[in-house]
């Protein structure tokens, strides 16, 4: 499977992505990204007035604005959906089955910039698409908190899957996520090396051997607002290039 997203259209395109961030858990009204597309540039941001995402459910505030590239789940009351985060956990709101891109295996990239406090995150993330339970392994590509705006966290969540072990970790880097940077993983059989910039920075042997949903999101987490100082920036992630590339 193979992808080159330049977001130069004037809409998403929704043969590829949907705008909701795991709906099933919430709603898609409750889950919709607040976004804008064109002109080479998706921009995904968290305004003032967004909703709380699976509010009561999810145990401290969290607003989300995300793509993703997969959606689905069992009906309303089943456990059957993708990253749930409680044991157990029930969808709330059934979601049709949706395969914009899935690969597995391949040079994965996205070039991007966020706007971050310490109450916000920018993160993006290959997970498995979870047909099978086990098929649940994420590849974190990259994940940067506002708390630790030079640590780029990425690696490997086994979560559910058996054959995996945990692998993921936080690199410090000397760069600055408000400007343009290139975050990518070669993932093939059994390997998985992540790079910034072209530069290679983590290096994992094992890899999830099945499909993944690409996601891409910013996060506000409102019970930290004692942590900033003054105003609160609008979280927010500019993303210019996304590409999927087979080997081969």
């Amino acid at each position: 499977m193979e992808l080159t997203e330049r977001f130069e259209a004037a809409e998403l395109d929704r043969s590829v992505w949907v705008p909701w961030y795991l709906p099933h858990w919430s709603s898609r009204a409750a889950s919709a990204a607040s976004y804008r597309v064109g002109g080479g540039e998706l921009v995904l941001s968290i305004p003032p007035g967004q909703p709380l995402w699976a509010e009561g459910i999810h145990e401290s505030p969290l607003r989300v604005s995300g793509i993703q590239s997969a959606n689905f789940s069992g009906p309303v009351g089943s456990t059957v959906g993708g990253q749930p985060f409680l044991a157990g956990q029930q969808v709330r709101e059934e979601q049709g089955e949706f395969w914009g891109c899935t690969p597995t295996y391949g040079h994965i990239a996205i070039r991007a910039r966020g706007v971050i406090s310490p109450r916000s995150m920018v993160a993006f993330w290959l997970s498995g698409i979870e047909d099978r339970p086990e098929r649940s392994a994420e590849i974190c590509v990259m994940e940067i908190f506002g708390t630790a705006p030079h640590g780029v966290g990425m690696g490997l969540h086994r979560f559910r899957d058996p054959h995996l072990t945990e692998d993921w970790s936080v690199v410090d880097l000397p760069i600055d996520v408000a400007e343009f940077h290139t975050y990518a993983v070669d993932w093939r059989p059994g390997s998985l090396v992540f790079s910034v910039d072209g530069d290679a920075v983590k290096r994992v042997g094992q890899a999830p051997d099945y499909p993944v949903q690409l996601e891409i999101a910013v996060f506000d987490f409102p019970d930290k607002a004692d942590l900033v100082d003054g105003p609160v920036p609008i979280p927010s992630l500019v993303v210019s290039d996304l590409t999927v590339r087979p080997y081969g």
